[in-house]
């Protein structure tokens, strides 16, 4: 049986395939999940997703498997701590920015019911349908990120920049951008619709 055609960005790396095949685009409503994907692109920046997906289960370790409450709690043992922990990236900025990013979760959490509920409004409660036939029609981020980015910032995230916040998007499935050729896309596009 023929390999189903998938986005080329993903070929050649058993951990990618699988992250694109099972989780990238998927819409998220789960809280935790969010945050862990927040951290995670955080983490990326000026990096790979490769990079970073190799280093998942470190960061799950690293940060209570991405428990929102526990994360916003660390203190300066628990930097001190992380900044010492091969299994993430030991970027001093980027692990403060976790923490603080934690806090601004939670606060947004508090205000909306959900930090799901908040991010949702940004694409209008649904998926975008990105329709993209080539990686090269793939943008680094829309205005819609940039509105996202915008109010996080405006809400005390760092490292949270358009470019970054739509890789967020993508990841938790805010919008579809699996190739239009790719066998991903039109599961992801019904999921869209539920």
């Amino acid at each position: 049986m023929a390999e189903p055609k998938r986005c080329p960005w993903c070929l050649g790396d058993p951990e990618m395939t699988a992250y694109h095949d099972e989780e990238w685009g998927v819409p998220l409503h789960d809280d935790r999940r969010i945050f862990e994907f927040l951290v995670l692109e955080t983490a990326q920046a000026g990096l790979s997703w490769s990079t970073i997906l190799h280093r998942r289960d470190g960061y799950r370790a690293a940060f209570a498997k991405f428990d929102v409450d526990r994360v916003a709690k660390y203190g300066a043992k628990d930097l001190d701590r992380l900044l010492h922990d091969a299994r993430i990236i030991r970027n001093r900025l980027k692990i403060r920015a976790t923490v603080t990013n934690a806090q601004a979760f939670h606060k947004v959490r508090d205000e909306f019911g959900s930090f799901d509920r908040y991010m949702w409004e940004f694409v209008g409660g649904r998926p975008k349908q990105g329709r993209r036939r080539s990686l090269a029609q793939l943008p680094a981020y829309t205005k819609e990120a940039e509105r996202f980015s915008g109010d996080l910032r405006s809400r005390g995230f760092k490292f949270i920049g358009p470019t970054v916040v739509y890789a967020h998007m993508q990841a938790t499935g805010m919008v579809n951008d699996h190739l239009v050729s790719c066998y991903r896309y039109p599961v992801i596009e019904r999921l869209g619709q539920r």
